[in-house]
């Protein structure tokens, strides 16, 4: 391990299968604060998932940059993440309870990554080390953080709350410091990590939904045609999300990263990935608890508490798109903006509408914000390629 070689600055690498692996366990962490938010559907439940989503989200981010230097193919460094695999499935499993008797496993399992993660992020760094003067400039502060979370396990109530969000508050403020030094950004592999968590993400979704079908066919009835209805229109909302970030936002913002060099490179991943794909990532989850409940009962109206979980969760996802844009290109995706407030409306005067009913609506309303902002887009760059002909001629 101590002999293992950073790959050059300029060389860019995709995700190696293990780091698909360890995703796996957040597959099982989604659908805990799914199944929290099905069954504590108040701002405080809400409040709670949010906490814990941010929590979860340190440590694969923590292996996310780390792999960004060093390559994942190599035995040592896949080694590393197998013992991460390992040790993330009890954090995992205690999610739900984290609030509660499983606070210790949680945060000790999610420290156990963060420490394996700060290993793999001092593999090599003897050979730059100016670089490895940036990886200890993050991982002191990170030490205190995931310090302060184990000790605020052993409490209840208030006080762990009040611990938690100071881990959350001391890595905020190491991501603001760590920001001023030169790192490792390898623009493909970030944007290809940040693409599978959102898959995984989705997945939960396809998993939400399909929970309906699942109790019927053990109860030994047929699915009724609302709840198949019900079933093809979350796949629609699911669909469009998926096309709402793959089809042009992913790839331009990996081609905005790999235009930038030196610590203005690592600012952008930061802003771009690790703070705007937190919300992305978060509305799908929060989406996924009302389209459970739709689904669940799609002739009856949907309860406001889990009207506001669907408009929350698509004002998060496509918000986090919009500032992701904004902060690549200083373009404003406008049309989403609209669309976020516009389905937010519908949502919350949609008390009376039967939830098949106004789940279609919403699909029907973000099928339209994209057409539209697929038409404008197409005609700028057909502008753009219009003036560059008359230049060249």
């Amino acid at each position: 391990m101590k002999g293992i070689e950073l790959p050059p600055r300029t060389e860019d690498f995709t995700a190696d299968p293990v780091e698909l692996f360890f995703d796996l366990a957040y597959v099982f962490a989604f659908s805990q604060l799914v199944a929290l938010l099905v069954h504590d559907p108040t701002w405080a439940g809400v409040g709670k998932a949010a906490l814990l989503f941010a929590l979860l989200w340190l440590p694969w981010q923590q292996l996310t940059w780390a792999a960004n230097a060093v390559s994942g193919n190599g035995r040592p460094v896949r080694a590393l993440f197998v013992g991460a695999t390992v040790v993330s499935i009890p954090m995992a499993a205690s999610t739900s309870t984290a609030f509660a008797g499983g606070g210790p496993v949680f945060a000790i399992a999610l420290t156990g990554i963060m420490l394996i993660g700060f290993r793999m992020q001092t593999l090599g760094t003897r050979e730059a080390a100016d670089y490895r003067a940036v990886v200890f400039s993050w991982i002191i502060p990170n030490v205190a953080a995931i310090t302060v979370l184990v000790v605020g396990s052993f409490f209840d109530g208030t006080v762990r709350l009040a611990f938690w969000l100071g881990t959350v508050a001391i890595v905020l403020w190491a991501m603001i410091n760590a920001a001023e030094g030169e790192w490792m950004v390898r623009p493909g592999h970030f944007a290809e990590r940040h693409g599978l968590i959102i898959i995984i993400a989705l997945g939960e979704v396809i998993v939400a939904i399909g929970i309906p079908v699942v109790a019927a066919l053990e109860q030994g009835d047929s699915l009724p045609l609302a709840t198949v209805s019900a079933l093809l229109a979350s796949g629609g909302f699911a669909g469009l999300l998926w096309w709402a970030y793959f089809d042009r936002p992913s790839p331009g913002l990996e081609y905005a990263a790999s235009q930038l060099s030196g610590p203005a490179a690592g600012q952008y991943i930061r802003d771009v990935y690790t703070w705007a794909h937190a919300p992305i990532v978060a509305g799908i989850i929060l989406a996924a608890a009302a389209l459970e409940e739709i689904a669940l009962h799609p002739r009856d109206t949907v309860p406001l508490e889990f009207r506001t979980m669907l408009a929350g969760g698509l004002f998060l996802f496509l918000i986090g798109v919009y500032l992701a844009v904004w902060r690549a290109f200083r373009a404003q995706a406008r049309e989403r903006l609209v669309g976020a407030i516009g389905i937010a409306g519908i949502v919350f005067l949609g008390g009376s509408v039967e939830g098949l009913n106004l789940l279609t609506l919403v699909v029907i309303v973000m099928f339209v914000v994209l057409f539209i902002e697929h038409r404008r887009v197409e005609r700028i760059q057909m502008q753009r390629e219009l003036e560059q002909r008359e230049l060249e001629d």
